[in-house]
């Protein structure tokens, strides 16, 4: 396994500074301590959601009898509209509902932290693929501590990220968040992609032999 591309994955797909903007206005009334706390229980819940995809994903899809060629061309296709989203400035797991969501729950004094910010605004359905992915890539059990540790660096940059939010929304503005954000969709793309065409190749072992002729 590419030890590195799983990081650069989900870094791209989890897009803290993309998430800034909803963060902002979801805790504008917020106090310092019921934002801190927000921060806190978010920064950890995707880091959670991360290391738990990591250990257990590979076994519930097993549960289902999915193979992992398919799960993974699924899994590509999800990156890749995630990736369209994000060139769109937009966070890569974002819906209209999720947003309505959490500003009725912040209006209603409601915890945002874990729904819908941490979930599915940081971390949904194509970080959850991308784990379990890359955690069938894994040969030693250290490849996969590494995943899980992956976690933790997730939730890391995303308490500093939240924690500095006014200063980052300050410093880059929404412009320079939606072009950070235009960024990080592209590397996505390009790693879809990648993933895709790998899942193509194990269920069409004639797509491999086309190539290398």
């Amino acid at each position: 396994m590419d030890i590195y591309k799983p990081l650069v994955a989900l870094l791209a797909i989890v897009n803290p500074v993309g998430v800034v903007p909803f963060f902002i206005h979801f805790t504008g009334s917020f106090s310092r301590e019921q934002r801190r706390k927000t921060i806190l229980v978010s920064a950890c819940t995707a880091g959670i959601v991360i290391a738990l995809s990591a250990l257990f994903g590979l076994k519930i899809i097993e549960f289902f009898g999915i193979s992992l060629a398919s799960f993974q061309v699924g899994g590509g296709c999800l990156l890749l509209i995630s990736s369209l989203q994000m060139l769109n400035a937009q966070p890569a797991e974002a819906r209209k509902e999720d947003v309505s969501e959490g500003s009725s729950k912040a209006d209603a004094g409601a915890s945002i932290a874990v729904v819908p910010l941490a979930i599915p605004l940081l971390t949904g359905p194509a970080t959850i693929s991308t784990m379990v992915i890359y955690a069938d890539k894994t040969r030693v059990w250290w490849e996969l501590a590494v995943l899980c540790g992956y976690g933790v660096v997730v939730a890391a940059v995303t308490f500093l990220t939240f924690s500095a939010s006014s200063r980052i929304a300050k410093v880059l503005g929404q412009t320079g968040i939606n072009i950070m954000t235009r960024l990080m969709g592209l590397i996505l793309a390009a790693l879809a992609v990648e993933l895709l065409a790998d899942g193509l190749i194990k269920l069409f072992p004639v797509l491999s032999m086309r190539t290398m002729s």
